[in-house]
């Protein structure tokens, strides 16, 4: 099974990964943004997103499904992905495998975002960058709404979140 933590930049869906990976059995994180820097290497046609690449996206679904096949168990992959047509076609491709999809998305109000964004001392230089992505994401939400698991994290800390989620997917921490 895959669980897709979606959401913008600063929802905590790192952190959250890494609690849920802790909680959900055989649990593995898969950071699909190392298939972007692959890419970076090998692709020099210029793009604001390395998610914009068509490789990348058949790629981060074949990745997935060969890991799974190779160790099984479940794989979190807490990736931002703001374009439907995107995530429907890497979905498409998990489900055609034969993979179950869980998507939900990391929801954190607008004030509290930016705010979440500015007080991030571990990357500062990331900043304007994450925070140039907030619009882009309030006009995602409408399909992301309806195509994932809501879970908000305004005010809800990231061990908190991971036995949300869990317990969505019937599995209780102690």
């Amino acid at each position: 099974m895959i669980v897709w933590l979606n959401g913008t930049f600063g929802a905590g869906k790192t952190t959250t990964a890494g609690e849920l990976a802790g909680i959900l059995p055989n649990a593995r994180i898969f950071d699909s943004e190392q298939v972007g820097y692959l890419l970076r290497h090998v692709m020099t046609e210029p793009v604001e997103n390395f998610q914009d690449w068509a490789p990348w996206r058949p790629l981060v679904a074949r990745t997935a499904v060969e890991i799974l096949r190779s160790v099984g168990g479940t794989l979190v992959i807490p990736q931002t992905v703001l374009n439907e047509s995107y995530l429907q076609e890497i979905f498409t491709a998990l489900r055609d495998e034969g993979l179950g999809v869980r998507h939900f998305l990391l929801h954190v109000a607008e004030g509290a975002l930016v705010d979440r964004i500015k007080g991030d001392g571990n990357d500062p230089g990331a900043h304007e960058w994450r925070l140039s992505h907030v619009d882009r994401y309030q006009a995602a939400l409408p399909w992301l709404r309806d195509a994932a698991e809501v879970i908000d994290t305004t005010s809800v800390p990231a061990p908190d979140v991971a036995r949300k989620i869990a317990a969505r997917l019937g599995v209780t921490s102690g």
